[in-house]
């Protein structure tokens, strides 16, 4: 799937060329086919000594494989080790991404995202809402009951603008392309198209955590 673009039929033919390698591959996920070793490490962050792994989605509130994705990721993420820091973070690849983005961060900087983040892909992908403007946003927003002034205040700070270029600095270092997509502790990435399909790919990205654990 090429950067910037989000072809259903594209990603379909990466995922059944992805697939017949994993049917191949002896030993288990095989590097260059089900995951991509980085040749230049990716920042991690931890917040605190508890940590010692960070596992990144990446998504698009707007990409129908990150909608499906979603509910498998939430079941997986139960299933993770203590020591594990999981984080989600939106691409910002054009313009249109980057709304996406500051909703996500403004939510969060405001304590909401846990109970607007399902929300968001239901409207898109379920009640077909349009999210393709800034006017869309604050009239999906307002009509989740949301303090619309502090909202809007938050959608310009400085906070959510330095968050939305960070993850966009992200997503450049592991080198993503498509979404939705893995990152391991800045090391590793895997995806869909790469593993042969979502439930694959957190096999793909249980294996590379491992692997993160005996570098």
């Amino acid at each position: 799937m090429n950067r910037r673009e989000f072809s259903g039929q594209l990603a379909g033919a990466g995922m059944a060329m992805a697939a017949t390698g994993w049917a191949q591959a002896q030993g288990g996920p095989v590097e260059g086919t089900h995951y991509v070793r980085l040749q230049t490490p990716a920042p991690v962050t931890l917040p605190n000594a508890s940590k010692k792994l960070e596992v990144v989605e990446f998504f698009w509130y707007e990409c129908p494989h990150c909608n499906t994705f979603e509910p498998m990721l939430e079941a997986w993420v139960k299933k993770l080790p203590a020591d594990i820091h999981f984080r989600q973070v939106p691409v910002g690849f054009t313009a249109r991404h980057v709304l996406g983005q500051k909703l996500f961060y403004a939510l969060e900087e405001m304590g909401q995202l846990s109970t607007l983040h399902r929300r968001i892909f239901a409207a898109v992908h379920v009640q077909n809402r349009r999210m393709n403007t800034e006017g869309d946003i604050m009239s999906w927003v307002k009509d989740q009951g949301v303090d619309m002034a502090k909202f809007g205040e938050t959608w310009k700070s400085f906070q959510v603008t330095t968050k939305a270029n960070r993850a966009k600095q992200l997503a450049d270092a592991y080198k993503i392309d498509g979404v939705p997509a893995m990152g391991i502790n800045g090391r590793f990435f895997t995806s869909g198209a790469l593993a042969g399909s979502h439930d694959r790919a957190l096999a793909v990205a249980d294996f590379l955590i491992q692997r993160a654990r005996q570098a």
